[in-house]
Order: C-alpha cells, then sequence, then structure tokens
C-alpha cells in the first residue's frame, strides 16, 4: 500500500492487529547480528546511547542496594528486563535512519523518543507500570508463605520460591507479551498503543520457542552487562535494542497501517533488508 492510499484509509477501516509472520526459533541470532551490524555503523551515538542507559540502571540499583536492600535491587533489574523497550526507542530511531541511509542523529533520535510519539509511548508506559506494580503488590504478598517459627525447612523454602516464581512468571510473561513488538510497532507506523500491545501479544503467542530464546538472549546478555560493573551494558544495551527493531520488522507486517506524516519513518527504507519481501517498503 502507498503512502497515498495509506492517506484515504480511515482509522475505522484498519485492522484491530497486525498480522505476523511465523518465526524460526534461531531467529533472534539474526536479530542479533543485525544489531551488533548497527552498533559498528554508528559507534558514537550507540555508545553514548549505552552509556546514558548503563549509568541510570546503574545509580538505580545501588540506590536500592543501599536503600532498601538485595532483593530490591534484584526486583529493579528483574523490571528492567521487561521495561527495556521503552529505554531504547531512541535506539530504535537510529536503526531507521541507518536503513534509509541517513546520517545518524542523536538529536533526531531523541526527538522521535521524546516528542514525536511521546503520547502513545505514555499510554504504554503507565500500562507496563499498572502491571509492574500488582506484581510488586503480589510480591510483597507471597511473604506470607516465608517459614518465620523455628527454622525453615527444604519443603517450605521450596512451597516459598514455587508461589513466588509461579507469580513472577505469570506477570512476567504478561509484561514481555506486550511490550516485545508494541514500541517498535508505535515508532514504525501511526498506530494506537492498544494496536500496537494487542498486535504484540498475538505474535509473541503465535511464536512462542522464538520468543523463548530471545527473552533468554536479553536476560543473559543484561546479566553479562550487570556483572562487568555495570561497563558491559554500554554495548549491550544497544545491541539489544537494534535488535528488537529487526525482529518487530522481521515479525510484524504492518504494510496496512498508515505511516506518520513526518519524522524518520515518513519515508520507506532505501533498502529492503534480507528479511524483506523484494516488494516490501517499510
Amino acid at each position: 500500500m502507498t503512502v497515498h492510499e495509506h492517506e484515504k484509509v480511515s482509522h475505522d477501516e484498519l485492522p484491530f492487529v497486525a498480522p505476523c509472520k511465523k518465526l524460526s526459533p534461531w531467529a533472534p541470532f539474526r536479530w542479533m547480528k543485525l544489531g551488533i551490524s548497527d552498533l559498528v555503523h554508528a559507534p558514537q551515538q550507540s555508545l553514548a546511547y549505552g552509556l546514558v542507559v548503563a549509568l541510570m540502571i546503574g545509580i538505580v540499583c545501588l540506590l536500592a542496594w543501599f536503600r532498601g536492600g538485595q532483593w530490591i535491587m534484584f526486583a529493579m533489574l528483574g523490571g528492567f528486563v521487561f521495561l527495556a523497550p521503552l529505554t531504547c526507542i531512541g535506539l530504535y530511531a537510529i536503526s531507521a535512519q541507518l536503513e534509509r541511509g541517513q546520517e545518524p542523529s542523536m538529536a533526531r533520535s531523541l526527538r522521535a523518543a521524546l516528542q514525536r510519539h511521546f503520547g502513545n509511548e505514555m499510554i504504554f508506559a503507565l500500562a507496563l507500570l499498572v502491571v509492574f506494580l500488582v506484581w510488586a503488590r503480589a510480591a510483597v504478598m507471597v511473604t506470607v508463605f516465608f517459614p518465620t517459627d523455628g527454622e525453615a525447612t527444604l519443603g517450605e523454602l521450596l512451597t516459598y520460591l514455587g508461589f513466588g516464581s509461579m507469580i513472577g512468571a505469570v506477570f512476567a510473561a504478561i509484561t514481555f507479551s506486550a511490550s516485545a513488538f508494541s514500541l517498535p510497532m508505535i515508532m514504525h507506523r501511526n498506530v494506537d498503543s492498544i494496536t500496537a500491545i494487542v498486535t504484540s501479544i498475538n505474535a509473541v503467542l503465535r511464536n512462542k520457542r522464538a520468543m523463548v530464546v530471545w527473552l533468554t538472549i536479553v536476560v543473559v546478555s543484561l546479566l553479562i552487562g550487570v556483572l562487568t560493573a555495570f561497563v558491559g551494558l554500554i554495548a549491550i544495551v544497544p545491541v539489544i535494542g537494534y535488535a528488537a527493531w529487526h525482529g518487530y520488522l522481521e515479525t510484524i507486517d504492518a504494510d496496512q497501517f498508515p505511516r506518520h506524516s513526518v519524522g524518520i519513518t515518513a519515508t520507506p527504507r532505501r533498502e529492503p533488508g534480507a528479511y524483506d519481501d523484494s516488494s516490501s517498503t517499510q
């Protein structure tokens, strides 16, 4: 569909969810390869962005450790794994500029992150915040299963850990499914947050094995970054952000939705990637 045709389509005629492609379980490794390529082509912007995010994560974790204890710090790190897409929208903009043969501009990337899509981003952030707050409350309630009388037996500890893990897994699955592809879609096309979130959940449910591999890569990468005293995050965060963008482009077919009227993604990419059909103008 051309840009002119998109302009004639009213929002009432648009589908409620964008279709998705069936992925190979190993597709996330291809996304990481493309992410590393983007880092190589825009090293200054990428590492500057990664440095800022690494400092933010480090400061939050240190405050949580010294003010609240190690369990709060671990909870903050766990939450970041699933809230990370919010911090990566500027990286999506850098990757989109590279695809269009443009010189990556930090100013344009920040404008895309903080101005052009701010409304939809805030709706998305509020939705995740509600889930995260309920998650935190549920984690506190699980402590009623923690044995406090005498020395805990192995069975009591397993019960406590079992309930905690089960509740955490439910909230983690909800948050990850909603955030995997939604923000890249908001960046890429003129869609509302609900459509983007439903599209993301649908794509995750239809590609469970690939998404498990992708989540494992993200978690392991972030753990490596933390274990290197947050220094590794300077390069890891940009690669993950770029990989998420390429993963979205490979997974979601958003051609039925209109482009943004202004901004980086208002024009098609200069050269389709290896995962696109020859006729694609994403």
